[in-house]
């Protein structure tokens, strides 16, 4: 359906309101012309901009103000600024007795009037609104076309034309059907039928007001910068044009207003149309304003109007507004069938108030033509006309479309739109090539690859395998080229006329956009420097042309030139310039090779003689180095490498590529020969020591350049199409024509997959939720499944003689099934990769395919009309039924051809015609329901038939049905009946919909495009429409944790959804309201209402104001204080529980009601106290109460997780605690905490530094570490028991403040205060419940603010002289900052949702109270939830956004006067000194900006720009940044991120150095050198690190994407080859690899198990390996061969735990061989095993087992069984968890009994001996280190970890022990005992 404007010519005609339209779809943008320097237009870089929603601008020239007579200021007539071209003459109009332009011809584009002269100028008119007064001439068309720039110099181009007959639009145009429909003529005579479109005999001059700004906002979601250009085409009669930022009314002259004294703003005198006295203005005239919706589109005009509102609405000038005008959608797909007109104005008698919900009323007291209008009505975006006898009676209810939507009238209601604006990002494609696979290029630092996916520019980062996708082509990608800088991308797309982009390649934003002369490229290629592009295609008339760009002035607001063009008859297959002259190029094609120059305007070339190799076909080129001089090395079809010399043009060598020899001949190495079959080479890259060729018989050869032998080669699936090096020559890239993309690394010689794709369309798709799988099928006859997670893909499965149609996953087994084109149903297992079963009740291809729910019941059909049933429940599955003539004949398969209800109960599906939709029971097919779809719609012309079925989630039960007629109906589920009805959704049918689970979005297929709606709201439901794909979508669907969704068609598109978390279906259990807690105080509606602010998560308009009673938190008990003077206060606190650690303050934490000290109590502040100048207020804390009183346990609605990344998230730990033991240390060695090593990248601004004096802190898990920066020496704090979040330095760098959080419900978070000189803790405060979020110190260190988290939501104040709790509060949302104002000691300010609120401290001796006043955000920020803060220079602060914007506030005045886009995402830290500001966000940036403007900036107000602040530098760094301290200077600092590293930064030198790194995730072994000079660890993030046992300092790191590396062993030392360093790693996915640390490459990989790999061990001479998996199996391989040699079971069904290996004496235990190596199972089983390996032997020597000991309040599961060969007796074995109960055993090898036994305190998780000393380390789960002395049975316990202990590790010659809980590894020092001594004296052994 087409968007129209509509007139009538007939008397008292009025408006003929046209169909609704479709939305904005992805199209071509044009560029942005050159400013028009001379005659009152823009001078070059002075392009005009727009404050955002602002109807009025006040940096624009003055001499457009108030309005501005186009025609008149460009001088139309003179034709010296505008331009005319046909038959254009000046003519006087009878009606207006003026002269104006009548435009006339046959053909509309050869005859019009131009402003200005010429395309490259600009008019720069920053009107909001143009004026045309026009008149169509009768019988003929007419275009009118505008040229709009947006804010951001992108041109879009709006036409209006009678000829246009729908609505359509791509990004850079709009073009609106201007429909002249035949009425009746001025005088009353006969109606006259025309021609259909043409304008009609009785056509009236016309005033069309169009709203440039909202049509941008509306259509496009851009803004409006200024009006670049119009063209006025034939057949019209024109006056004048005028634009204005006000809103004229065309039928009130000024004296009119002035007598009537009405609010409207009259039309000045020279744009007035003359009226005849006592006739009407509308009589005679028409005025047209659109869009009609603009005089709407800000809630505040609403509240603020006093005046009446049909006078506001007829006649006021819309406010200057300072905020943006927002909506839900880009532009709404429904207009609605009345439209609204009206005429003069007329006041009502009285003025009538505006409804509460801040809905605007229209009204008119004049007779009405189409009756009362319905305020339940959609609000349209369409135009309007002003006929006084059109206008109509009553009052119709709109609503402004951000904040509510449009009710019916009785039922007045508040509904969310469709938010956030926009609600899906699009986070990964999945494919490769699309029009070409030849493209795929390095990036300059070689850590990404970009290449084309169809219409979408990919940038895949390889480490982290992140995408960066590049939107805006409509069409397939032709060609890429990067410049040597690597910041300008430069692009083309395939479809004629060829389009080109450049874009700036660190942002992503497109800066140029033209048209080449050449009607389609095929190649592109940048100069070094990018300042000259070259293409290569072909014109019209298929000839090859070369085309030559300067880009040098693209990246600073420049156009691309074009400096070249060239004709040339040969064929060029490959074109590039050379990297040591961009003035050079060269060319190769059949038979020739041609050296092309860039000189004087002009591309001149000449052929190289290749004498007998002219008849070659040419592929590749590429530049190289040759030792004298430079190289063009040319490659064929035929295996030919040409060696050309581009000095002399000559051919240095030829030589030609053979194949191998076979198997079976002499020689086995590829060489060069001039004979014989040759490779055929596609494509050649050359670095300065290799070439690198791709072939057609799919290998990749990498060649030395003399090209005597090959060096590397990797095999493909496909030919391979493109190659190239990296930068650094360690990597090649490859890509084949089979869509799959990947790198050979070089030095490691592994071949890495990047891309797998589709290599034809894909028609559907499906997912799995337990396994987070997607399944595709394809035209390519390919079913393959894809991992959501990493988007790669799992499995392939191939059917080349039959086309798979549909699949569905099995809901809860590893199955998939699929239906194929001829007939045959198949289930796959996903686990053995195996047909499990085939059906073939089909004789049609199959259409559909679903299965229920529960996974019980699979349903197919078929073209052949054929509907089966199968039975799941068992493997394989079952025919239960087969239904023939159910289903629609003939029908294509689609993914919503069957749909299953979500309670498994219906079956819906389209048929036994494609008019019907049938309901069937799931259980035995029986037909419930049959709806006839043709018949929905009576008026209708043609017969509507059903495409697509969908179910929503229930109740209530809703069918949607997607039809011909491009509607969506929701039909009721069980009765039939139309519950409402989408219309005009798309131009096409929807072929796939799918409903999310909580009902909130509707997902449709729109051709190119998908649409989301918002399937909330009922009447008027908004929608967003987004690009990308180059072909129809053919299906669409959301993922299983519904966070994000899929469209498949040219690709597979991964969307992520921004909006809220899924909601509970409407009307489901989940959805039911809880019920209220009881209170005695009762809660009315205005209380409510300032209480839970935002609860409909919109936001709040204004500071609510105070009620007579405090309003209070629903559910909170309130009760009169004593001696408060009957105030009432709220209670959050029930009382203290545990003694406090100083007299005067207070510890608190929620327990069982108790008595309260009130001398102790801090009371909690109201928010809106009455009386208070600043909305918010915390009351202080009175300290004369002398008796105490019962208080009950306040209960506070807990609030979610906020959408941000700043709010600290303790990691899940073990409950189980330490209970404190008395344990005897009598004679126990000295323990001493030497090193921790790690950095809690869990916490937030866990990091301080002070340049001045040095002091540098973080944490690690529970511990304050203190080091030392020049020395390294580091001290450790304990006073925390569990993770501490924040830390907190004085300003006089004396006190350390830390929090950690709290243990359970029954205690509080701790609050350490330390000493810093003495390294002491000073006091422990307790007051907050769940976590604390942020500490900060007052300038004068005289107060100490700590805020809580979003579950806590209290804000206290202390004193830090007594450290005593001055006032705190229980804030209504959770804030995500606080800081203290640097100027001012009693201010404080804190960040939150969608606000700030300002602080202030009032103090009165002794007591303080807390005022507050909260500001909002500005509309325009459109920042969501502020996330972090700093101050600046007075009086400004800087706040973040987790949309990524920096806003700034002049906190004298309470107002954010600027805003910048600063990141893509999250900024969680910022700070600021003088001119500089640092700001960190979640997507691992660090930026520096410089905003020394910023200051002036504030005198502007609301027209400030951010053009002043710029970026300095910027940092990638390996994680979301979470602290950061820097000097005053802001030249270095110290930076945290997520990855658990602290980087040293320094910004003058640009760049960043690792201070400290440790694990992020659990680590799972630590091992170390046979030397004890290095260690190694492995964690779950597939790492292994090899670090220095001096030092302490991390070396070397070997990583393995999407694997844990889950054990580790240390190679012992070789006797052959003593120098020789390896490390084997275990890994979850059954592998095994052997790195080698001397080499730092990965030297061997096996896969000896199919399941995970728990155990790990070398045989005492390192031959042979060791390897247990989680299945129980033991696998002993040789790493020199990579062979797996013996596989022992006898631990088969439980995990294996422990595997050691040691030497013995040959004959020992009566076995032979010299290893001596035991086996420990989950199932307390022990093996015990002699081997000769050599031999290959292997024999039992002993046996244990036990029952699984029997817990009463250890976890469920068994503690694991440990065991390990004692160091000091070769015959005793150690064993942990063995018996029933905890204790230590000593098992006699020789006396096969037990010889001693050690009782311990709990059940050990880690166990390890010193080999030194007869010491036993112990780990519990009660995060208790245990150290024992064997010999003297005294033991002592550590504390200092905050999890699970779950390893300990004794360093093999050195006294250190190793304790590890989770990430953090704790290194002690272990001294006083002379065994150790002795082993330090020793020396460690040779390696």
């Amino acid at each position: 359906m087409a968007r129209s404007i509509a007139v009538a010519a007939r008397r008292g005609g009025g408006w003929s309101p046209g169909p609704g339209f479709g939305p904005s779809l992805g199209g071509v943008e044009a560029r942005s012309a050159t400013p028009l320097c001379a005659g009152g237009g823009l001078a070059p870089g002075d392009a005009p901009s727009c404050p955002r929603g602002s109807s009025h601008l006040p940096g624009s020239p003055v001499w457009q103000h108030p309005f501005l007579n186009v025609f008149r200021h460009f001088q139309v007539g003179e034709w010296k600024r505008s331009t005319k071209e046909g038959d254009v003459a000046p003519v006087t109009d009878k009606t207006l007795k003026c002269t104006v332009y009548r435009i006339r011809g046959s053909v509309s584009a050869g005859n019009y009037i131009q402003l200005p002269k010429t395309s490259t100028q600009s008019l720069g008119l920053t009107g909001r609104y143009l004026y045309v007064l026009f008149k169509p001439l009768p019988a003929k068309h007419f275009v009118i076309h505008l040229d709009v720039a947006t804010e951001d110099s992108q041109v879009i181009r709006v036409s209006f034309s009678n000829l246009f007959r729908e609505f359509k639009s791509t990004a850079t145009w709009l073009q609106f059907p201007f429909i002249c429909e035949a009425g009746f003529s001025l005088k009353g005579d006969a109606e006259m039928r025309q021609p259909a479109g043409v304008a009609p005999s009785g056509t009236r001059w016309t005033c069309l007001q169009l709203d440039l700004r909202d049509v941008l906002l509306l259509y496009l979601n851009r803004r409006y910068g200024h009006l670049k250009s119009v063209r006025l085409c034939a057949s019209l009669l024109v006056k004048s044009l005028y634009t204005s930022d006000l809103c004229f009314d065309p039928a009130v002259s000024t004296a009119q207003a002035r007598r009537a004294k009405l609010p409207v703003t009259p039309v000045p005198r020279e744009m007035a149309f003359p009226v005849p006295k006592g006739e009407s203005w509308y009589d005679h005239y028409v005025h047209i304003r659109f869009p009609r919706d603009s005089f709407r589109a800000s809630p505040e005009l609403v509240q603020e109007s006093s005046s009446p509102p049909g006078a506001d609405f007829l006649g006021r000038a819309p406010r200057v507004l300072s905020h943006a005008v927002a909506f839900s959608s880009p532009l709404q797909d429904r207009v609605s069938s009345v439209v609204h007109v009206f005429g003069p104005i007329a006041a009502p008698s009285e003025p009538r108030p505006l409804p509460a919900v801040s809905l605007f009323c229209e009204r008119s007291e004049l007779p009405s033509v189409n009756g009362p209008s319905d305020c339940s009505q959609e609000p349209s975006a369409g135009p309007e006309v002003t006929d006084k006898h059109a206008a109509g009676r009553g009052v119709r209810v709109s609503a402004p479309k951000r904040t509510v939507v449009p009710v019916a009238p009785e039922d007045v209601a508040v509904h969310e739109s469709l938010l956030p604006d926009p609600v899906l990002r699009l986070k990964g494609v999945i494919g490769f090539g699309g029009h070409t696979t030849r493209w795929a290029l390095w990036t300059k630092d070689g850590a990404s690859v970009v290449y084309p996916c169809h219409a979408v520019i990919v940038v895949l980062h390889l480490d982290t395998r992140e995408q960066r996708c590049f939107l805006g082509h409509t069409d397939k990608v032709s060609a890429l080229a990067l410049d040597g800088s690597g910041l300008l991308l430069a692009s083309a797309q395939a479809r004629p006329p060829s389009m080109l982009r450049l874009w700036d390649f660190q942002t992503g934003e497109c800066l140029s956009l033209f048209q080449s002369p050449a009607h389609a490229l095929c190649s592109l290629s940048f100069s070094d420097s990018g300042a000259l592009l070259c293409g290569v295609g072909r014109d019209r008339h298929g000839r090859t042309v070369v085309l030559a760009w300067g880009t040098a002035q693209v990246g600073r607001g420049g156009e691309a030139v074009l400096l070249a063009k060239a004709h040339t008859g040969v064929d060029v297959q490959a074109f590039e310039v050379a990297f040591f002259d961009e003035s050079r190029m060269a060319s190769c094609g059949q038979g020739s090779v041609r050296l092309w120059r860039l000189r004087g305007g002009e591309l001149r070339s000449c052929p190289v003689d290749l004498g007998e190799h002219r008849v070659l076909e040419l592929t590749g080129l590429a530049f190289g180095q040759a030792q004298d001089g430079r190289m063009l090395y040319v490659c064929s079809r035929s295996g030919h490498i040409l060696e050309i010399d581009p000095q002399r043009m000559a051919v240095r060598h030829a030589r030609r590529l053979l194949p191998a020899w076979p198997s079976d001949g002499p020689i086995s190495q590829k060489q060069t020969f001039s004979s014989g079959p040759g490779i055929s080479i596609s494509s050649l890259s050359v670095s300065q020591a290799m070439c690198a060729v791709g072939s057609e018989d799919g290998y990749l050869r990498l060649w030395p350049l003399d090209f005597s032998s090959v060096l590397l080669e990797a095999e493909h699936e496909g030919p391979v199409t493109s190659v190239c090096i990296s930068p650094d020559g360690r990597r090649v890239l490859s890509a084949t024509a089979s869509g799959l993309l990947g790198f050979l690394d070089v030095p490691s010689r592994e071949y890495s997959v990047l891309v797998r794709s589709h290599t034809a369309p894909v028609l559907a798709l499906a997912t799995e939720g337990g396994r987070g799988q997607l399944a595709t099928v394809s035209q390519d006859h390919t079913v393959r499944v894809w991992d959501l997670a990493t988007l790669q893909q799992l499995y392939d499965l191939r059917s080349p003689e039959e086309a798979p149609c549909t699949v569905a996953f099995h809901p809860t087994r590893p199955a998939l099934f699929c239906g194929f084109s001829s007939g045959a149903v198949r289930s796959f297992s996903l686990e053995a990769a195996e047909v499990l079963v085939e059906h073939r009740c089909h004789r049609g291809p199959v259409t559909g395919l679903a299965t229920s729910p529960d996974g019980g019941l699979l349903f197919s059909s078929c073209s052949s009309g054929t509907l089966a049933q199968y039975q799941c429940v068992s493997t394989p599955c079952r025919v239960l039924r087969v239904a023939a003539n159910m289903v629609c004949r003939d029908a294509h398969p689609t993914p919503n051809a069957l749909a299953v209800s979500r309670d498994g109960r219906l079956l819906a599906f389209v048929g036994p015609s494609k008019y019907v939709v049938t309901v069937v029971n799931t259980a035995c097919l029986e037909e419930l329901l049959r709806i006839d779809v043709s018949a929905l719609d009576p008026a209708s012309s043609c017969l509507d038939s059903a495409v697509a079925v969908c179910f929503g989630p229930g109740p209530p039960g809703h069918l949607l049905v997607s039809t011909s007629s491009h509607t969506v109906t929701v039909l009721d589920a069980a009765s039939g009946r139309v519950v409402r009805e989408l219309p005009g959704v798309h131009a096409v049918a929807c072929p796939s919909l799918a409903l999310s689970g909580d009902a909130r979005f509707l997902l449709m297929a729109a051709d190119r495009a998908i649409k989301v709606w918002d399937y909330v709201t009922k009447s008027c439901p908004s929608c967003q429409v987004y690009i990308g794909h180059s072909e129809p979508v053919h299906a669409v669907g959301f993922s299983p944790d519904r966070q994000q969704l899929l469209s498949v068609g040219d690709a597979i598109f991964l969307w992520d959804i921004l909006g809220p978390p899924e909601r509970s279906p409407p009307g489901s259990a989940g959805a039911s309201p809880a019920a209220a807690p009881t209170s005695k105080a009762s809660l009315d509606a205005r209380q409510l209402e300032d209480t839970v602010c935002g609860a409909n998560g919109l936001p709040r308009q204004q500071v609510p104001e105070p009620s007579p009673a405090s309003p209070l938190q629903p559910g909170i008990c309130v009760g009169s204080l004593k001696g408060d003077n009957g105030a009432f206060s709220l209670t959050d606190e029930e009382g203290v529980s545990e003694e406090s650690h100083s007299p005067a303050r207070l510890r608190q934490a929620s327990c069982l009601p108790m008595l309260v000290k009130e001398a102790s109590r801090a009371g909690d502040g109201v928010w809106g106290s009455p009386g208070s100048p600043w909305g918010l207020s915390m009351g202080p804390h009175p300290h004369s109460w002398s008796s105490a009183r019962s208080v009950r346990k306040a209960q506070v609605r807990p609030s979610a997780r906020p959408d941000c990344y700043r709010h600290f998230l303790a990691r899940y730990k073990t409950p189980l605690l330490a209970k404190s033991a008395s344990v005897s240390n009598t004679g126990v060695e000295r323990l001493l905490l030497k090193v921790v090593v790690g950095y809690n990248g869990n916490g937030r601004a866990n990091m301080v530094w002070n340049p001045d004096t040095g002091f540098f802190a973080y944490t690690c898990g529970c511990l304050v570490v203190v080091e030392d920066l020049h020395s390294g020496a580091q001290q450790h704090w304990l006073g925390h028991p569990e993770e501490i979040s924040t830390l907190a330095l004085s300003h006089g760098a004396q006190v350390l403040a830390s929090a950690s959080g709290s243990r359970g419900t029954a205690s509080r978070c701790h609050i350490c205060i330390w000493d810093v000189p003495g390294g002491s803790c000073r006091h422990l405060l307790s007051y907050h419940r769940t976590a604390v979020q942020a500490l900060a110190f007052s300038p004068d260190d005289e107060l100490l603010v700590t805020l809580g988290d979003y579950g806590d939501r209290t804000l206290a104040l202390w004193s830090t002289a007594t450290y005593e709790l001055l006032s705190s509060t229980l804030l209504p949302e959770p804030v995500h900052g606080v800081a203290f104002n640097p100027w001012d000691a009693g201010e404080l300010v804190c960040v939150g949702q969608g606000a700030i609120t300002l602080w202030l401290l009032q103090r009165h001796g002794t007591i303080g109270s807390l005022q507050g006043h909260r500001v909002p955000i500005p509309e325009e920020v459109r920042a969501g939830e502020l996330t972090s803060l700093c101050y600046g220079a007075a009086p400004l602060l800087y706040c973040g956004s987790n949309a990524g914007q920096v806003c700034v506030w002049d906190t004298s005045a309470s107002r954010c006067f600027l805003a910048w886009e600063a990141d893509d995402g999250e900024i969680g830290v910022l700070l600021c000194s003088g001119v500089r500001l640092v700001s960190g966000s979640n997507t691992r940036r660090l930026r520096l900006w410089a905003v020394g403007a910023v200051a002036e900036l504030r005198c502007e107000g609301s027209r400030a720009r951010s053009r002043s602040v710029f970026m300095e530098r910027e940092l990638t760094l390996d994680g979301a940044v979470v602290s950061a301290a820097f000097h005053d200077s802001m030249d270095m600092g110290v930076v945290g991120t997520t990855a658990g590293t602290l980087w040293y930064v320094s910004w003058a030198e640009g760049t960043s150095t690792r201070l400290l790194s440790g694990h992020g995730s659990k680590v799972n072994e630590v091992v170390f050198s046979p030397s004890a000079s290095h260690w190694a660890t492995c964690s779950d993030d597939g790492s292994v690190r090899v670090w220095s046992l001096a030092s302490m300092e991390l070396l070397i790191q070997f990583q393995v994407l999407n694997q844990s590396c889950l054990c580790l062993a240390w190679s012992p030392t070789s006797r052959g080859r003593p120098e020789q360093q390896q490390v084997a790693a275990g890994y979850s996915d059954g592998t095994l690899r052997v790195f080698s640390v001397t080499r730092i490459a990965m030297e061997l990989k096996m896969h000896p198990h199919r399941a995970a790999l728990t155990a790990l061990a070398y045989s005492a001479d390192g031959q042979t390996i060791l390897s247990g998996d989680k299945d129980g199996l033991v696998a002993v391989s040789r790493p020199r061969t990579g062979m797996t040699f013996l596989v022992l079971s006898d631990h088969q069904g439980a995990l294996i735990s422990t595997i050691q290996s040691t030497s013995k004496e040959y004959g020992d235990f009566g076995a032979e061989g010299a290893d001596l190596w035991l086996a420990a199972s989950s199932d307390q089983r022990i093996s015990i095993w002699a081997a000769d390996w050599p031999r290959g032997c292997c024999e039992l020597v002993d046996w244990l087992s036990s029952p699984s000991p029997t817990l009463t309040e250890a976890p469920s599961h068994p503690p694991p069984c440990l065991v390990a060969f004692c160091p000091w007796d070769g015959a005793l074995l150690v064993c942990a968890g063995l018996s029933m109960h905890p204790e230590l055993v000593f098992y006699s090898l020789h006396q096969k009994q037990v010889v001693e036994k050690i009782p311990l305190p709990f059940f050990a998780v880690s166990l390890s001996l010193s080999p030194g000393a007869h010491l036993v380390a112990v780990g519990f789960a009660e995060r208790v280190l245990r150290l024992v002395d064997c010999q003297s049975g005294t033991e002592r316990d550590l504390a200092g970890h905050d999890d699970v202990v779950q390893l300990c590790r004794f360093a093999p010659s050195a006294p250190l022990l190793f304790s590890v809980a989770h990430g953090d590894i704790l290194v002690w020092e272990v001294t006083g005992h002379q065994a150790s001594r002795r082993a330090l004296s020793s020396g460690p052994p040779p390696d």
